[in-house]
């Protein structure tokens, strides 16, 4: 590069490096997350004989009539199977809910709301499970592994949100192949699966979880009718509205326990027909009732808590009647072992990506020698799925080689690589199982000999499930290589231009300079602002510090308030003068920079007990919880003070410009007007948070959207034009300063003073409208955060505007991304994915949409970030700019680049080096326990905060350069004519 870089040279090197930095990210995405590889087909007939080196990867399936491939089923399995399949989907619906925790029974309040449920367990006729749920914790992904036994990728948290077709094999495939006539009635997530599949249904959208009462009603209103028909074989009913009360009041809403009593009644109603049906003789129906994941304290899901991860299982129905269920309550099973458990009791042959195990004692009633059967079946299928994906267990020089025909009895021990281990453990099995099978004489009796075979088999079962479970996908080592260099070639691009940056703008300040050896001097915010990164690449390596980030940026902000102090109280000395004017203009300046950080410290402090974030320690007492036991009315009345202090503070700095006053009066109109509709939403809806949204609420919501967008892009566009324009103006108030380093043609041709008033008012709309955005959006809880960040973006600005020389530009620009990470834990967001609103995301909405709910979404979780980027925007124009030298011959690209380099490159430098060094931290801990409950949640968090940082810098880029090209055109105009508009 050359000494000078110019403005256009400076453009295209940034732009190229965040190319480059996209490309190289997209690329490590789609080799790190690759969407998990499924053998491709349906079982067929071969998956009731054992497996062989012929059949590992061929399909013998025949093309029989349904009614024949049924038969050929039953006979290879001989296996009785129930003829009708009630599944009953309660989404979000924690297992300790209903089974307990701990070795206790649910509370008192929660069985009172499950009386039925309660009576079932009680009595023997159902027998529940915890079945532990793999993260990502949300419908889509857990359906899948409900209905095929397959633990899908880890990006399918974002086909969540639009859910493609199904084409692994699964239950329902399956069931089709027999023949059998489906029936949904619930979440249109089963639609989309498996589109064209059902005879009827009637799909409801799971996203609108302001709906607790109509999403459920329009399942069961179905239900009496589909109960006294004959026509179908599997009914699915996937009831959300639970899911919906959590996710707006948490586990303690108080419309948790009538909808518990509401779920209850559906079971009674669904069991009473049930053995109605079989007293006529109409086959044997099996109610399975799942959850497909439960959810945290305040209702969410996504993460891999215990909490979160905690699903149902019960089965309702089964032969046998346990007296005892006490021991089943406490048992967990994985929630892939539902899919073989369903298919070895239904007769079908078991999907074959399945990675589950048969649930035992869902067997019971079965002979021993069909309960053996079902083990070795799952063995079999486990088996292929090892030998398909372990190369050392392929046909040619196998270990398991003539295993089956080992007649001995002999268990041997199991050590060594995984392909020993799983022969050998397979082989004992085995081994045992055809001593089973040879002793003809007194069987019966040999209970001793058939536990043996039963451990032996699950000892096998697994061992397999948990290595194909955990197992790591192989991934492209050349696409991984090529994504991290390209992203450390961006990273050392954009840190190279903020240092050529810097000694380009400072080389002139002797101050910062030794004058004996001519080195540069760093100070101590300085030295901290990069001790910082260090620190945070250093806490990327441990999983304990991924979770509790937030104690880190609380640690950072604070350590920084007190570096702004004392730098303040440093200068006290030096602002002493013969003048005594000079020192009263410099013990004003320094009271009003010890007030702005007094602000700071005490705003940073309460947003740091707002929230308890992270992940261990949500359990303690915050701001938050408090406000929320003391009632809604007093959230209700935060709501209504901070959205008035912040009308007030938006129009008290409006009026601290030296514009015209009729200028001032209509964009504070504007701001006005937007205030007082949210005012307004807030005192007529806010009560009605726990029910639906009805379409009066809508419509409000989407008036003020559109008064938000028009009052914002409205200022933008509009202001450049209208803000006065003076050829003559001298510089004056808190830009007088800038006469002494700008030459006077160039005050003359280019209107600076003007573009900072116009860049002042703009950074106001943009902070303004954002916070009253995030007013509407975010949890009432959170008002008042918004509001104190808000100040916080007053205070620094003040502090900022006195003072030019102390702190270089890249320092403050720091400071503020810095703040705003902390504001975005201040606000309740940690680096897993259940603490993301899903509720706000419908706000406003009359339809669902995939891409909006996506964009409110993101706009709700980094509130923050991209609240305190913006004021990026008003930064340029309170700044102190003196001591930047402009030559005589400056251009308006000289300019552009003094205002906005700093500005634009920082951002993207510091995200740079946190994405580049995060990315190399998850490829080291790809082998990690906790890869993709903790590291792989934070990388999409890093992920989206590399958009959220493209957005913002792009937003301030691009006002600076429409404002300084209008201005400047009005300006050229006006002196050309001889105008002045005074």
């Amino acid at each position: 590069m050359s000494s000078s870089l110019t403005c256009t040279k400076l453009t295209l090197f940034t732009i190229a490096g965040v190319i480059i930095q996209t490309i190289g990210l997209s690329l490590f995405v789609y080799g790190f997350f690759p969407v998990k590889p499924a053998l491709s087909g349906f079982s067929g007939p071969e998956s009731f004989l054992a497996p062989t080196c012929n059949s590992v990867h061929n399909q013998s399936e025949r093309d029989l009539p349904p009614d024949q491939l049924k038969a050929l089923y039953e006979e290879l399995s001989g296996i009785p199977s129930f003829d009708r399949l009630v599944l009953m989907v309660i989404d979000g619906l924690p297992a300790e809910f209903v089974l307990g925790k701990d070795h206790q029974p649910p509370s008192k309040a929660l069985m009172e709301a499950m009386p039925y449920i309660q009576s079932l367990l009680a009595n023997g006729a159902a027998i529940g499970y915890h079945a532990k749920a793999a993260p990502p914790t949300v419908t889509m992904p857990r359906l899948k592994a409900i209905v095929s036994g397959a633990i899908g990728g880890f990006l399918d948290v974002a086909f969540n949100f639009n859910t493609q077709a199904l084409l692994d094999d699964n239950l329902l495939g399956q069931f089709l192949k027999f023949g059998w006539k489906m029936v949904m009635l619930g979440d249109e997530t089963w639609l989309k699966l498996f589109p064209g599949l059902f005879i009827r249904h009637d799909g409801v959208s799971s996203f609108f979880v302001k709906d607790t009462v109509q999403v459920d009603q329009n399942v069961s209103r179905h239900l009496v009718d589909e109960l006294s028909r004959d026509d179908w074989d599997l009914l699915i009913l996937h009831y959300l509205g639970l899911d919906h009360v959590g996710h707006i009041g948490g586990r303690n809403s108080i419309l948790m326990a009538p909808k518990l009593l509401e779920m209850d009644e559906v079971v009674k109603m669904i069991h009473t027909s049930i053995i109605m049906n079989q007293e006529n003789g109409q086959g044997e129906t099996l109610l399975v009732i799942v959850s497909d994941h439960g959810m945290t304290e305040n209702g969410n899901h996504g993460g891999s808590s215990y909490e979160e991860t905690d699903s149902l299982a019960l089965f309702v129905g089964l032969r046998n009647h346990i007296s005892d269920y006490a021991s089943y309550n406490l048992n967990t099973v994985s929630q892939v072992d539902i899919a073989p458990t369903l298919a070895l009791l239904f007769g079908v042959p078991i999907p074959k990506n399945n990675v589950g195990v048969l649930i035992s004692g869902t067997f019971e009633s079965f002979t021993d020698d069909q309960q053996l059967k079902a083990l070795e079946l799952n063995s079999w299928q486990l088996l292929r799925l090892l030998q398909a994906q372990l190369p050392g267990l392929s046909c040619e020089n196998s270990p398991c080689d003539s295993f089956s025909h080992d007649q001995g009895s002999r268990k041997s021990k199991c050590n060594g690589s995984m392909e020993i281990m799983v022969c050998c453990l397979y082989r004992n099995a085995v081994v045992l199982h055809n001593s089973w099978k040879s002793k003809d004489v007194s069987r019966s009796y040999s209970r001793e000999d058939y536990s043996s075979i039963v451990a032996a088999y699950y000892e096998f079962l697994k061992t397999a499930s948990e290595w194909l479970s955990r197992r790591v996908t192989d991934k492209p080592v050349n696409l991984l290589a090529f994504g991290v260099a390209a992203m450390l070639l961006s990273c050392l691009i954009l840190l190279c231009l903020i240092f050529h940056i810097c000694k380009e703008f400072y080389c002139r300040e002797t101050q910062h300079f030794d004058s004996i050896s001519g080195m540069y001097t760093w100070n101590l915010a300085e030295t901290f602002i990069l001790g910082v990164m260090l620190i945070l690449v250093i806490s990327m390596g441990s999983s304990s510090m991924v979770e509790e980030e937030q104690y880190i940026w609380h640690f950072v902000t604070s350590t920084l308030d007190l570096l702004l102090l004392r730098k303040t109280m440093q200068s006290l000395p030096a602002e002493k003068s013969r003048s005594s004017f000079r020192l009263y203009n410099g013990t004003k300046k320094i009271g009003f920079q010890m007030c702005s950080i007094f602000v700071l410290v005490i705003s940073g402090r309460t947003l740091r007990g707002w929230h308890q974030g992270g992940v261990n320690w949500t359990y303690l007492p915050d701001i938050s919880k408090w406000l929320e036991q003391a009632g809604s009315n007093y959230i209700k009345l935060i709501q209504l003070i901070s959205g008035l202090l912040m009308i007030s503070l938006c129009l008290f700095s409006l009026s601290l410009l030296g514009l015209r006053r009729k200028l001032v009066m209509v964009v504070g109109f504007s701001f006005l007007v937007s205030g007082l509709l949210l005012l307004q939403h807030i005192m007529l809806y806010q009560e009605n948070a726990f029910v639906s949204s009805s379409c009066s609420a809508t419509l409000w919501v989407q008036i003020i959207f559109a008064v938000l967008g028009i009052a914002t892009i409205g200022t933008f566009m509009a202001l450049p034009w209208l803000m006065p324009i003076c050829v003559s103006r001298t510089y004056s108030g808190h830009d007088s300063h800038m006469s002494t380093s700008v030459p006077i043609e160039i005050q003359k041709k280019y209107p600076l003073l003007e573009l900072k008033d116009s860049l002042f008012v703009t950074g106001w709309a943009y902070m303004f409208c954002w916070c009253l955005l995030q007013l509407l959006l975010q949890q009432p809880i959170n008002s008042a955060p918004i509001l104190l960040l808000l100040v916080q973006i007053f205070a620094i600005m003040i502090y900022s505007s006195y003072w030019g020389l102390h702190h270089k530009q890249w320092v403050e620009i720091a400071a503020l991304y810095y703040l705003g990470m902390a504001g975005h834990f201040a606000l309740g967001n940690s680096n897993t994915l259940a603490t993301i609103d899903v509720a706000g995301a419908f706000i406003g909405m009359s339809s669902y949409s995939t891409l909006l709910s996506g964009i409110l979404m993101f706009i709700i979780t980094y509130a923050s970030p991209i609240l305190f980027l913006l004021s990026m925007v008003m930064y340029i124009s309170v700044k102190d700019t003196s001591y930047l030298v402009i030559p005589q011959n400056a251009d308006s690209g000289h300019l552009l680049k003094i205002m906005l380099a700093f500005p634009c490159l920082v951002p993207l430098g510091v995200n740079s080096i946190l994405l580049t060094a995060y990315t190399v931290v998850l490829l080291l801990m790809r082998n990690h326990l906790f890869v993709w409950s903790v590291f792989s949640p934070k990388y999409l968090y890093v992920c989206a905060t590399t958009v959220c940082v493209y957005i913002g810098v792009s937003s301030v880029a691009g006002t600076m350069i429409y404002s300084f090209l209008v201005l400047a055109l009005r300006k050229r105009m006006q002196g050309s004519s001889g105008i002045d508009p005074r």
